[in-house]
């Protein structure tokens, strides 16, 4: 995790003391922010995604409880938590867009956490072999100086491969399941483990990216870099 805000340009990522303008990107075509723009998340694959559509932003990751509430249902469990990541950033930061976004991995209504250990992370993969499982991502985009809140939930369906105990070990081995929900990384290693994907991919990861893009024009956080 960052020791304190950045600011990424579509090129490259310096600490945000650098006198570098909101707003403003350095690659052709893509988008660029018309308000500063803070990214409430550590997730190295959200920066990607928002970095790879030219958008200049800061980092600032949001520190909340992520424990689930009795009767909570999953989309309701990642809004609540992409709403509360997105107002604990937001209170410093009035004027500023922020977007925050939560993931979590659901099988047969049960959220799947991050791994305690490579026993649980073999022991969970081995569940979801041969199965569907759900991959819900929210995010939410607010701004306190006008009032501005909007959030959504989205859900991809993922098959996975029907897998034995040596490939869920095999897999472990890597390291690459110990810190992510449900134990594994679609754009990563874990990527062999997946058989049929009903949804959007990049959900899967982490950012519903059209619904994002789609919500940040619509508002018109972003516009068109041309």
């Amino acid at each position: 995790m960052p020791s304190g805000p950045e600011y990424v340009t579509a090129d490259r990522q310096v600490p945000l003391s650098v006198n570098v303008p909101l707003g403003k990107q350095t690659m052709p075509g893509g988008f660029h922010t018309t308000c500063p723009l803070i990214l409430a998340s550590a997730s190295p694959r959200r920066q990607r995604f928002l970095r790879e559509l030219g958008l200049a932003f800061v980092i600032q990751p949001a520190a909340v409880d992520e424990q689930s509430r009795p009767g909570e249902k999953p989309d309701e469990f990642v809004l609540r938590l992409a709403e509360e990541k997105a107002m604990a950033v937001a209170a410093g930061n009035p004027r500023a867009c922020i977007l925050a976004a939560d993931t979590i991995v659901v099988l047969e209504g049960e959220i799947l956490g991050k791994p305690v250990d490579a026993a649980h992370a073999e022991a969970m993969l081995a569940r979801m072999g041969g199965r569907w499982h759900e991959v819900w991502t929210a995010y939410c985009l607010c701004r306190l100086s006008d009032a501005l809140l909007v959030k959504q939930a989205v859900c991809t369906r993922v098959l996975f491969r029907p897998l034995t105990a040596d490939l869920c070990r095999a897999y472990v081995r890597t390291g690459e399941p110990l810190d992510k929900a449900g134990s594994y990384g679609l754009q990563g290693r874990g990527g062999f483990l997946v058989e049929r994907i009903d949804g959007s991919y990049s959900n899967v990861i982490g950012l519903p990216v059209a619904e994002v893009i789609t919500d940040m024009l619509r508002l018109g956080i972003i516009a068109p870099h041309i």
